[in-house]
C-alpha cells in the first residue's frame, strides 16, 4: 500500500465520513489522521499487546480517530503492520544500501558501521518491538512474517553479505561459509532486541553499547585473515 497515494485519493473521503460520524460523543475525535499517526498507534500496540491482542477498535482509539476513518487508509492489521514496515524499518535499510555503496574504509569498519547502524535505528528504537514480536508470532500470522522476511531478513543480509564478500575479496577476510556467517552476526543482535523486551525484566543487567563492542571485536578479530611465517 503506497501512504502517498492514499493521502491523495481519500483525503476528500475522510471529510464526508467524519461529517457523518459528528454525533455527540463523551470525548471529541479528531476530524483526519495522517497514515502515519496511525502506524505510530499500530506500531505502538503492537509493541505493548502483541500482534494477535491488538485490535483495529485499539489503534484507532489511540490515534483520536473513528475505527470508520482508519479503514479509509488500512483494510486490516495486516496492512497496518506492512505500513509499519514500510515506514520505519525499510528507510533505515535504504540508508545502510546507500552506505554500503559509497564506503571507502575496510570491511571490519564496513560491517561495524552496519551493524551498529542496525542497532541504532532499529533494535534500540520502538521499531526493535516488531523484531521480538516476529520471533514470539510469526507461526500464527505467517503473511506477516513472510512480509518481514521478504521485504527486511533479505535485504538485511544482502547487505552483511557485501560486506563479508568485499573482505573476503581484498583479503582482509579469510575465505569462510558466508551464509553461516550471516546467522552467527545477527544472533547476538536478535538476543540483545529480546534481552530489551523480555528478559530485562527478570533482572539481567546488560550494557548494550559494551555488548556490541564485544560482538564486533570478537566477529572482526574471527574474520580477518591472520599472517603466517614464511
Amino acid at each position: 500500500m503506497v501512504v502517498q497515494s492514499l493521502v491523495e485519493t481519500t483525503s476528500a473521503a475522510i471529510q464526508e465520513h467524519d461529517a457523518q460520524d459528528a454525533a455527540p460523543s463523551p470525548r471529541r475525535r479528531r476530524k483526519d489522521a495522517r497514515p502515519s499517526e496511525l502506524t505510530a498507534a499500530a506500531l505502538d500496540l503492537f509493541v505493548e499487546k502483541g500482534f494477535a491482542a491488538t485490535r483495529l477498535d485499539d489503534v484507532a482509539a489511540r490515534a483520536g480517530v473513528s475505527k470508520g476513518t482508519l479503514y479509509l487508509y488500512f483494510d486490516s492489521k495486516e496492512a497496518l503492520f506492512k505500513a509499519v514496515i514500510e515506514e520505519g524499518i525499510v528507510p533505515a535499510l535504504a540508508a545502510a544500501e546507500q552506505q554500503l555503496a559509497g564506503y571507502q574504509g575496510t570491511s571490519a569498519g564496513l560491517l561495524q558501521a552496519l551493524l551498529n547502524g542496525w542497532w541504532q535505528q532499529i533494535g534500540n528504537t520502538h521499531l526493535g518491538g516488531v523484531v521480538k514480536l516476529i520471533i514470539s508470532e510469526s507461526r500464527n500470522f505467517p503473511d506477516a512474517a513472510q512480509y518481514y522476511h521478504d521485504h527486511v531478513i533479505v535485504r538485511g543480509r544482502s547487505l552483511l553479505r557485501a560486506a563479508l564478500n568485499r573482505g573476503i575479496a581484498t583479503g582482509e577476510f579469510r575465505e569462510m561459509n558466508v551464509e553461516s556467517c550471516i546467522d552467527v552476526a545477527i544472533a547476538p543482535l536478535l538476543m540483545l532486541v529480546i534481552w530489551r523486551y523480555s528478559l530485562c525484566f527478570c533482572g539481567n543487567d546488560i550494557d548494550p553499547a559494551e555488548f556490541l563492542r564485544t560482538h564486533v571485536d570478537l566477529l572482526v578479530n574471527g574474520l580477518q585473515r591472520k599472517e603466517t611465517n614464511q
